[in-house]
């Protein structure tokens, strides 16, 4: 959980197309107390559908349309450019750095390609060491019918790759050669049938692994560890994101860990509702806090503050931005103060300023 002497900021990044304006990542400034932003700063760059931050604090990567791009994070949150990268393909859709921040990982959905490249001590982003294409046929229903590479994420032991494939409907899982970036497949996560796995996150111990599903609004939790040096994963429940009552077009979206890994967030597009879920530290399973509305349309992200007394919502349809106050014991979440106006907003990221970067 922060403390009151922690200083956060927040990285919005969000679509520009059709703008004229190319501001795809926006600096706030985060009001713990009141549980709101103040923007700060706005960076020009094309159509940041995702941001990361690296494992040490020091840099934070986004997509963008050529490829991906660096930033050295400075005083007060503010980004100071670094270089940018082209991915040798169609433009991704989320991108990590494995823990020892020496490869950067990149997802293509439209293309079913998995790009990693190499990191310099610097920031910098240097070299494609590999490239690995899905391959294979989903069921033949709207856009499942191809490979759509949607997430990417290091086990926590920066052993394995997983790899989220929304239209095949499973979980690539490869072995991770940390000294020349090779990625090698050596297991698969099957889910169910036109479930969409959308966006993955591990346990703060590594343990579980949670799995969002787009189409069937599930999360799934499974079970990891390493058996004679290769992944184990078991699942140990599924849980909807939804009410008994919902929208028929609803699609899960986010998810995001509390601060301090004792909750998960979720969000349902169409629906326009936030699920919030306790965790229980013991066997990884999830219990629902609440499922309740955000007051915007089509939240493709949601995420709760640091002190997980307030909550934000990304809006991507009604551009806005909303803001809740969160009792988790009472199970409610209250809006409060105006929304902000952010054209289509895709990503959120909250950000401990570290001692050199307090302004």
């Amino acid at each position: 959980m922060a403390n009151d002497k922690d200083q956060f900021v927040a990285y919005v990044s969000a679509y520009t197309y059709g703008n004229k304006e190319n501001y795809g990542i926006r600096l706030y400034d985060v009001d713990m107390e009141n549980g709101y932003f103040i923007e700060k700063e706005k960076i020009e760059i094309r159509n940041s559908s995702y941001v990361t931050i690296s494992h040490n604090e020091k840099y934070l990567y986004s997509i963008t349309d050529f490829g991906v791009e660096s930033y050295k994070i400075i005083k007060g949150g503010e980004l100071q450019f670094i270089n940018k990268a082209g991915i040798n393909g169609m433009r991704g859709s989320y991108l990590s750095t494995d823990y020892t921040d020496s490869y950067l990982f990149v997802a293509g959905y439209h293309d079913g390609k998995i790009t990693v490249l190499r990191l310099k001590e610097n920031g910098a982003i240097g070299e494609i060491t590999d490239e690995v294409y899905h391959r294979g046929m989903g069921s033949v229903a709207e856009r499942n019918f191809r490979p759509h590479v949607q997430c990417v994420k290091m086990t926590r032991d920066n052993l394995f790759l997983c790899a989220a494939d929304l239209g095949l409907d499973h979980v690539n899982v490869y072995k991770f050669d940390q000294k020349n970036g090779k990625i090698r497949q050596v297991d698969i996560i099957h889910s169910e049938l036109e479930s969409a796995p959308r966006h993955l996150k591990f346990s703060k111990d590594g343990r579980f692994l949670y799995i969002v599903n787009e189409l069937k609004n599930t999360i799934d939790v499974y079970s990891y560890k390493v058996i004679d040096n290769e992944p184990d994963f078991e699942k140990v429940q599924t849980i909807s994101t939804l009410n008994n009552y919902h929208s028929a077009d609803a699609a899960a979206s986010a998810l995001n860990l509390s601060w301090d890994y004792n909750y998960i967030v979720s969000s349902n597009a169409g629906d326009n509702s936030v699920a919030i879920f306790r965790i229980n530290q013991e066997d990884g399973t999830l219990e629902r806090v609440l499922c309740l509305p955000v007051s915007g349309d089509y939240p493709k992200d949601c995420a709760l503050f640091p002190d997980n007394r307030h909550l934000v919502s990304l809006n991507h349809e009604s551009n806005t931005m909303t803001f809740f106050n969160v009792d988790l014991e009472k199970k409610t979440i209250i809006m409060h103060g105006k929304e902000i106006p952010v054209d289509r907003p895709n990503c959120v990221i909250f950000h401990k300023l570290t001692k050199e970067q307090r302004s």
